[in-house]
């Protein structure tokens, strides 16, 4: 089971989204970010950088593991189930572009222009 740490935002309908489409079992876990919940110990614990989203998978090879910050999350989904990643080559390394163009680019930009208006 995967413990989703959520709020309503794009990047964590990013995850929400993957996790459907790899049909991996998940809780969603809400952090209020409007009452600070995201500075709790307990959260700071499985995110550093008091962002969501963040998941905690506890079927990990090596017991629980948490993973903060939407693209790192995307990849280890992706390598966990070994869907929408290639192994190696050019497609692993097109969609590694793309992946981390979102992260970095589109993404914030969208955020800005979003909260400005």
């Amino acid at each position: 089971m995967i413990d989703l740490h959520y709020f309503p935002s794009p990047n964590t309908w990013k995850i929400s989204i993957m996790l459907e489409e790899c049909a991996l079992p998940y809780q969603v876990k809400i952090v209020d970010i409007m009452q600070n919940d995201q500075f709790a110990p307990e959260f700071l614990a499985i995110s550093p950088n008091n962002r969501v989203p963040a998941i905690v998978d506890h079927d990990a090879p090596e017991g629980s593991r948490s993973v903060f910050e939407s693209g790192a999350i995307l990849l280890y989904l992706a390598e966990k189930t070994g869907l929408f990643l290639a192994a190696d080559g050019p497609e692993r390394t097109q969609a590694m572009e793309w992946l981390f163009w979102q992260v970095s680019a589109l993404g914030p930009m969208a955020g800005q222009a979003h909260h400005f208006r």
